[in-house]
């Protein structure tokens, strides 16, 4: 019964405070902490063995389809458990200080138990069905976060397009479960649904049935593309920003978007039977991360900097998982840059919050400047995160990024010229943002008069930052966990080439920037983000709204007017010219009955 509190705390706690609770904001607050707290503390228990996986509960049970609710213990959940309850306090902690003076703080909170048990259930599902249900809830605890402040119309614009984009790639998913279950004859996830599967590939039809292999696993990728925001379903990402501080780094750079990864690696063995599948998944993962990085350094919002940043090393964590060779339950590559990646992100993310907070809700980089006095927490971590995502040597970062250019080196050298592009110019937009924003001149009012944030928001940040440092050393243990051996030292030549693109960047970075006076540079096509957007609004919308406004002409005049209306017109009205001849008068019935006499007589003598 213990472990099943690690899913009914957060939806009791939402309930709690959706249902009564929101009217204190302490007790909210304190019922949510609490109650991540609890499903922190059990995922401990999981990960350290003094807690076990209770007994699934069986949902359906019919003639070749079983489908149950339970919780799933292994070494990929229960790595993925700590990341999510884990980062889940550190948010509730921070938004404490953070919202502590918005109205709906209440609300807000509610919202994040609601995600809470919406992103472990996915983690802990046995079974896609369960999986899918749990990533619906995902989808809708997004939409109500980054819709929190739904009397701003950007908020609630990005809600819907986060929601919709979503859909479309779910839509694909769900789909992919349909043939995971015709080609398996299960929904269980495991090497007994890929052995089913390799016995259906048939020597009678064998394009046939390794195409229905490659659609299976192409069709569950469009569910990652969705969440974790690939090319081309990446356009949510960035706009759902429009959120509070805390959701973006809760949601948007390290659990929900993370879900479509491990989904990924949850079903590797089932992936890697088609060789075409891993591949689609490899270049998707690799021009995500360099097309993302480069429209990142153009960007001068501080949290859209950091949603592009999230995009390309999403980007990274699918390349990792399409260089995977076929053969391993998961690939630990993939989970351990994962790991890593929600630490040092979530803290630049918080990080982000603590200077928005303290220059007044202001987002623009070019309007902060000489922060680092006035923020030297706030500053520390923050500058630790940016060494930690370019990859500096001696944290975090360094360890998984290495192990994933490794892997390309060994793979293929056209993704390691990508990849390392990429690691360049993820230094460049990094140091470009800690430069602009933290040195120089204040150059607006709000950053001449910011103050560091309470204590309340620094500790998360502290705590994330002592993560940042140590997780990537095998002390810790992350990599054992997982099964892997490191292989950063595996190679010198990737060693020196990530370290000479990371140098790089930031020399880059610095010539451009350096100085107390920052000018902007200004280039159109990455600044608005290679017009995606505006493909979208101007092609498929407009056909979209083409073929709508057809189909309504069509619904309304045709079948409407001419087939029902019509119709019906034409009733009344022959029912309105014979009612001209009920008057109710004798003499006239009795004419027309004469006439009608007479002229029935007429017709015959006319035959003869």
């Amino acid at each position: 019964m213990i472990a099943w509190l690690i899913l009914i705390a957060p939806l009791l706690s939402a309930l709690l405070i959706l249902g009564g609770l929101h009217r204190s904001k302490i007790f909210s607050q304190g019922v949510s902490i609490a109650a991540c707290l609890i499903s922190f503390a059990i995922s401990i228990g999981f990960f350290t063995g003094s807690i076990g996986a209770p007994e699934s509960l069986i949902w359906i049970e019919l003639p070749g389809f079983k489908s149950e609710i339970g919780i799933l213990i292994d070494p990929l959940s229960k790595l993925m458990l700590l990341v999510v309850t884990g980062v889940g306090l550190m948010v509730h902690l921070f938004s404490v200080g953070y919202m502590h003076e918005d109205e709906g703080v209440s609300r807000f909170f509610g919202k994040l138990s609601i995600f809470m048990f919406s992103m472990i259930g996915i983690v802990v599902s046995t079974n896609l069905v369960q999986m899918f249900i749990f990533w619906e809830l995902v989808g809708l605890s997004s939409y109500l976060l980054i819709g929190f402040w739904f009397q701003k119309p950007s908020a609630a614009d990005a809600a819907k397009k986060a929601f919709l984009v979503n859909r479309v790639g779910d839509f694909g998913f769900l789909l992919g479960i349909i043939f995971y279950w015709t080609l398996a004859g299960t929904v269980f996830f495991g090497a007994e649904a890929a052995l089913a599967i390799k016995s259906h590939i048939g020597v009678e039809i064998p394009y046939l049935n390794i195409t229905m292999v490659t659609a299976t696993g192409l069709l569950l990728f469009c569910g990652c593309m969705g969440k974790s925001a690939m090319i081309p379903l990446h356009v949510w990402l960035p706009d759902a920003m429009e959120g509070p501080t805390p959701v973006s780094a809760l949601i948007h750079a390290a659990t929900m978007v993370a879900a479509g990864v491990y989904m990924l690696c949850r079903v590797f063995v089932v992936l890697s039977i088609s060789a075409q599948t891993l591949e689609v998944i490899l270049y998707v993962g690799a021009v995500t991360a360099f097309a993302a990085a480069l429209i990142a350094t153009q960007q001068n919002d501080i949290k859209r900097i950091l949603a592009f940043s999230t995009l390309s090393q999403l980007g990274y964590m699918v390349m990792a998982i399409g260089l995977t060779s076929p053969g391993v339950e998961f690939p630990s590559t993939s989970m351990f840059h994962l790991t890593t990646h929600a630490f040092f992100k979530a803290m630049l993310f918080l990080g982000a919050g603590s200077v928005i907070h303290a220059v007044h809700h202001e987002q623009d980089i070019w309007k902060m400047g000489g922060l680092w006095k006035k923020l030297p927490w706030t500053f520390g971590t923050f500058f630790l995160g940016v060494l930690a995502l370019t990859g500096f040597p001696g944290l975090s970062g360094f360890f998984s990024k290495e192990e994933i250019l490794t892997l390309a080196y060994h793979r293929s050298g056209t993704v390691l010229v990508i990849a390392s592009i990429t690691a360049g110019l993820t230094a460049f937009y990094m140091m470009r943002l800690l430069i602009v924003a933290f040195f120089g001149v204040a150059r607006s009012p709000q950053a001449a008069n910011a103050h560091e944030s309470p204590k309340v928001m620094i500790i998360p940040l502290v705590i994330l930052a002592i993560l940042t440092v140590f997780a990537g050393y095998p002390f810790i243990g992350i990599q054992e966990s997982l099964g892997a051996v490191g292989t950063h030292e595996a190679s010198h030549f990737v060693l020196y080439l990530s370290l000479g693109v990371m140098t790089f960047g930031y020399l880059i970075a610095i010539l451009l920037y350096r100085g107390q006076g920052f000018e902007p540079i200004y280039t159109r096509v990455l600044a608005n983000k290679f017009y995606v957007d505006e493909f979208y609004d101007r092609v498929l919308l407009r056909v979209q709204q083409g073929f709508a406004i057809g189909m309504d002409f069509i619904d309304q005049w045709i079948i409407g007017f001419v087939f029902v209306r019509g119709t019906s017109l034409l009733v009344n009205l022959t029912g309105e010219v014979l009612r001209l001849v009920q008057s109710g008068s004798l003499q006239g019935y009795a004419f027309f009955f004469c006439a009608g006499v007479v002229g029935l007589v007429y017709w015959m003598l006319k035959g003869f």
